[in-house]
């Protein structure tokens, strides 16, 4: 389709930004304590950042509580600043090439906060929608007017792109609102 917008692309980026939000919802924690909340996380190593779980192994050896084992030592202080500064709120206890991470109450302040941070994940998540969107949109239009595409094709094409855009929206807000739901669940 020289000329013309590949909708599998534009669908499979799409997904792409639902993909990407799931996990970063995934990472809030809720009751209970799990690996994945420390995911977002990137430690400045060796000349770059890199994910966490590239430096050390975590574990989850209570339910209130995470266990990070770092690899190199001198990698202690990286990672206990990097976990510090997350927003995830969260105060780690260093001992000797071991974090351990209690993980505080869930108070209603907390709740709404970890909301919030839920909130701006999605409204990340459509704007990275909104670009495929656009971009799809421009190739149409580029299509048209050197004459790949008659009018009436471009326009159904378009019509096809923000019928994506507006479903693929609707994943989001729908997996914010059980997001939001679970977090706000005492």
């Amino acid at each position: 389709m020289s000329g013309s917008v590949d909708l599998n692309d534009i669908r499979r980026r799409m997904d792409g930004a639902v993909t990407a939000f799931k996990s970063d919802i995934a990472s809030l924690r809720t009751g209970r304590a799990s690996a994945n909340i420390l995911d977002p996380i990137t430690v400045e190593a060796y000349g770059s950042r890199v994910p966490l779980n590239q430096v050390a192994n975590i574990t989850v050896p209570e339910p209130r509580m995470l266990g990070v084992s770092i690899w190199d030592k001198s990698m202690v202080g990286a990672v206990e600043r990097a976990i510090r500064e997350s927003h995830l709120s969260l105060n780690p206890i260093v001992d000797g090439q071991n974090l351990r991470i209690p993980l505080p109450e869930l108070n209603e302040e907390r709740r709404k906060s970890l909301v919030k941070v839920a909130h701006d994940y999605s409204e990340k998540a459509k704007v990275a929608i909104r670009h495929v969107r656009r971009d799809g949109m421009e190739g149409l239009k580029k299509a048209e007017k050197d004459g790949v595409l008659g009018q009436d094709e471009s326009r159904a094409q378009s019509d096809k792109v923000q019928k994506m855009t507006d479903d693929t929206i609707s994943d989001v807000e729908r997996l914010l609102a059980e997001k939001e739901k679970e977090i706000m669940q005492v």
